[in-house]
Protein backbone atom coordinates (compact mmCIF):
# COMPACT_ATOMS: atom_id res chain seq x y z
CA UNK A 1 0.00 0.00 0.00
CA UNK A 2 1.14 3.58 -0.88
CA UNK A 3 2.18 6.03 2.18
CA UNK A 4 0.47 8.61 1.54
CA UNK A 5 -0.21 11.31 4.03
CA UNK A 6 -3.98 12.19 4.31
CA UNK A 7 -3.56 15.44 6.76
CA UNK A 8 -0.46 17.18 8.47
CA UNK A 9 -1.31 19.61 11.25
CA UNK A 10 -0.29 21.56 13.84
CA UNK A 11 0.49 19.41 17.54
CA UNK A 12 0.40 23.39 19.09
CA UNK A 13 3.83 24.86 19.22
CA UNK A 14 5.47 21.20 19.61
CA UNK A 15 5.70 20.20 16.23
CA UNK A 16 3.41 18.28 13.99
CA UNK A 17 0.74 15.03 13.88
CA UNK A 18 0.78 13.44 10.30
CA UNK A 19 -2.53 11.28 9.55
CA UNK A 20 -1.66 8.38 6.74
CA UNK A 21 -4.19 6.78 4.11
CA UNK A 22 -3.07 3.14 5.69
CA UNK A 23 -4.39 5.35 9.38
CA UNK A 24 -0.50 5.69 11.23
CA UNK A 25 -0.83 8.03 12.95
CA UNK A 26 2.90 9.86 13.43
CA UNK A 27 3.59 12.35 15.94
CA UNK A 28 6.88 14.50 15.16
CA UNK A 29 8.44 17.28 17.63
CA UNK A 30 10.50 19.81 16.86
CA UNK A 31 13.49 19.04 17.87
CA UNK A 32 13.10 15.35 16.85
CA UNK A 33 12.60 16.87 12.84
CA UNK A 34 15.86 18.97 13.71
CA UNK A 35 17.98 16.41 15.11
CA UNK A 36 16.41 13.76 12.38
CA UNK A 37 17.66 16.21 9.32
CA UNK A 38 18.70 14.82 6.37
CA UNK A 39 20.37 17.64 4.64
CA UNK A 40 24.67 17.60 4.02
CA UNK A 41 25.20 20.62 6.48
CA UNK A 42 23.35 18.16 9.38
CA UNK A 43 25.40 15.16 8.35
CA UNK A 44 28.39 16.53 8.61
CA UNK A 45 27.55 17.81 12.26
CA UNK A 46 26.65 14.86 13.31
CA UNK A 47 30.24 13.17 12.24
CA UNK A 48 31.91 16.02 13.92
CA UNK A 49 29.97 15.70 17.00
CA UNK A 50 31.12 11.59 17.27
CA UNK A 51 34.43 12.81 16.91
CA UNK A 52 34.00 15.29 19.75
CA UNK A 53 33.34 12.50 21.88
CA UNK A 54 36.04 10.02 20.45
CA UNK A 55 38.86 12.50 21.60
CA UNK A 56 40.61 12.45 24.46
CA UNK A 57 40.29 15.88 26.63
CA UNK A 58 37.96 18.41 27.85
CA UNK A 59 35.06 18.78 25.33
CA UNK A 60 34.75 22.27 23.81
CA UNK A 61 30.85 23.43 24.35
CA UNK A 62 29.49 25.16 21.90
CA UNK A 63 28.33 28.71 21.38
CA UNK A 64 24.60 29.18 20.83
CA UNK A 65 23.61 31.96 18.39
CA UNK A 66 20.12 33.85 20.22
CA UNK A 67 17.80 31.70 17.55
CA UNK A 68 19.78 28.61 18.71
CA UNK A 69 18.65 29.72 22.27
CA UNK A 70 15.10 29.56 22.23
CA UNK A 71 12.43 26.70 22.00
CA UNK A 72 12.71 25.32 18.75
CA UNK A 73 9.53 25.60 16.78
CA UNK A 74 8.08 24.51 12.53
CA UNK A 75 7.66 27.82 11.07
CA UNK A 76 6.59 26.29 7.73
CA UNK A 77 6.38 23.29 5.91
CA UNK A 78 6.61 22.88 1.82
CA UNK A 79 5.70 20.13 0.19
CA UNK A 80 8.18 19.06 -2.50
CA UNK A 81 6.62 17.23 -5.66
CA UNK A 82 4.54 14.42 -4.13
CA UNK A 83 7.92 12.50 -2.55
CA UNK A 84 9.49 14.91 0.59
CA UNK A 85 8.46 18.30 2.46
CA UNK A 86 10.83 21.08 2.97
CA UNK A 87 10.81 22.33 6.70
CA UNK A 88 11.97 25.58 7.94
CA UNK A 89 12.43 26.12 11.66
CA UNK A 90 12.62 28.86 13.78
CA UNK A 91 16.12 28.49 14.52
CA UNK A 92 16.59 29.68 10.41
CA UNK A 93 17.77 26.24 9.21
CA UNK A 94 15.54 24.66 6.27
CA UNK A 95 18.09 22.93 4.06
CA UNK A 96 16.51 19.41 4.84
CA UNK A 97 14.28 17.73 2.19
CA UNK A 98 12.27 15.12 4.85
CA UNK A 99 10.96 12.23 2.61
CA UNK A 100 7.44 10.64 2.90
CA UNK A 101 9.42 7.36 4.04
CA UNK A 102 11.44 9.14 6.82
CA UNK A 103 8.31 10.97 8.07
CA UNK A 104 6.22 7.38 7.95
CA UNK A 105 7.36 6.50 11.84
Amino acid sequence: MDKTPTSIQRDGEKGIVIQWSDGLVSRWTASQLRIECPCALCREKKRGDDQQTNRDGPMMLPVLAAAEAKPLTIDQMKPIGNYAYNVRFSDGHSSGLFTLDMLYK
